[in-house]
């Protein structure tokens, strides 16, 4: 994902969009939060994963993780 992508991101991302963001593939990403090993911290909400984004961007080496990325060209 690029820097404009990531600071674009909602509160929270879908497990598939986090993966992406880390590098790591759809059928992967689910077997890492089934078995409690994603990267960062999982949100299940129903049927649903969800990864807070703030946590990604740090994940990602954002400092502050809450502090959003400027898009490029900004």
């Amino acid at each position: 994902m690029s820097l404009a992508e990531l600071g674009e991101l909602p509160a929270v991302v879908d497990l598939i969009t986090a993966g992406k963001a880390l590098g790591i593939g759809r059928t992967k990403s689910y077997e890492l939060a089934q078995s409690g090993e994603f990267p960062c911290r999982v949100l299940r909400v129903g049927k649903t994963y969800l990864v807070p984004t703030p946590e990604l961007l740090t994940l990602l080496g954002y400092p502050g993780g809450a502090g959003r990325p400027e898009p490029e060209g900004e």
